[in-house]
């Protein structure tokens, strides 16, 4: 049974219930997770509207979440980042305000702020111990959301601090994997690499057959007309262009290298990245009472 909400859809199974609300703009998806047998749920990915034009913020994409959780009558338990994202800001903080919950992430997100203070910078006072967040998961670790148990899988190679939320019969895998007929994450980033990214997609297509794998992103390949962003370990290991069973590390690792050669950086890595790395928040403002954002002149 499918049910729809506004942008969001909504498959219901055994396990955990999953709403995903698509932004064509980041081409970024979202996602509420509920346990079935309560109220409790977590928000993965949320997205700020950022308009670089201007460098105005807006809510539109969290306002959709508030809305559902609010109509649902759930109850928010946690924020989960999978990565700090390079191509849109999170609206972690704006629902944390309106919803609750602990905002977290991965605890070598610790690593990727080391890269880019130094990238961008940044102010004396920024701290690079992951303090911006409420909770940094490690590897292996579990947690809950109501009756629902979840695990953390940590999954670099996009960035260091990737990490895949098992959730039940579910798992959000970030940036790591995209849809089969797209491929993979690249992984020319500071502190990405490919032959990590092909281990970290070894430990996720030995998860269960069935898992249900949901994906950060989609660019809808050429091959089809809609966006979609949900697969299977086993759709994976069998029809990924990129790293399907079969694929060596060495062809990957040639394959991903000279794909990510011919990228254009993201148009949003600037500002998401200054933001993402402060769980969302903006920098501190200056003097004038006006934030600020940085950008390195020939430098990435």
């Amino acid at each position: 049974m499918l049910r729809w909400f506004g942008r969001g859809k909504q498959r219901r199974e055994p396990g955990a219930d999953v709403t995903a609300f698509f932004d064509e703009t980041t081409f970024t998806a979202s996602y509420v997770v509920c346990d079935p047998v309560s109220t409790q749920c977590a928000i993965i990915d949320p997205v700020l509207d950022y308009d670089p034009k201007s460098g105005r913020t807006s809510t539109e994409n969290a306002d959709r979440i508030t809305k559902f959780v609010h109509s649902n009558h759930l109850s928010v338990e946690w924020i989960l980042e999978t990565h700090a994202h390079a191509d849109h800001l999170s609206a972690a903080p704006h629902l944390q305000e309106r919803l609750g919950g602990k905002i977290a992430i991965g605890e070598h997100i610790k690593d990727v702020q080391v890269i880019f203070k130094g990238i961008f910078n940044l102010e004396p006072a920024f701290q690079t111990d992951g303090s911006q967040f409420d909770h940094l998961f490690k590897d292996g670790e579990s947690f809950s959301i109501g009756s629902l148990e979840g695990r953390i899988l940590h999954t670099p190679g996009h960035t260091p601090a990737c990490i895949t939320y098992i959730i039940g019969d579910a798992a959000f895998v970030g940036d790591t994997l995209f849809m089969p007929d797209y491929g993979t994450a690249r992984c020319d980033f500071p502190g990405g690499d490919a032959a990590t990214l092909y281990a970290s997609i070894g430990k996720i297509f030995e998860l269960p057959a069935k898992t249900r794998l949901f994906m950060c992103h989609d660019y809808k390949a050429p091959s089809r007309n809609r966006f979609v962003w949900e697969s299977s370990v086993e759709q994976q290991r069998a029809q990924n262009i990129h790293v399907r069973d079969g694929i060596s590390k060495d062809e990957f690792v040639k394959m991903r290298t000279d794909r990510d050669a011919m990228l254009d950086m993201p148009g949003l890595i600037l500002p998401s990245v200054q933001v993402n790395i402060r769980a969302g928040r903006l920098p501190p403002a200056e003097d004038n009472g006006v934030s600020y954002l940085k950008t390195p002149i020939n430098h990435l």
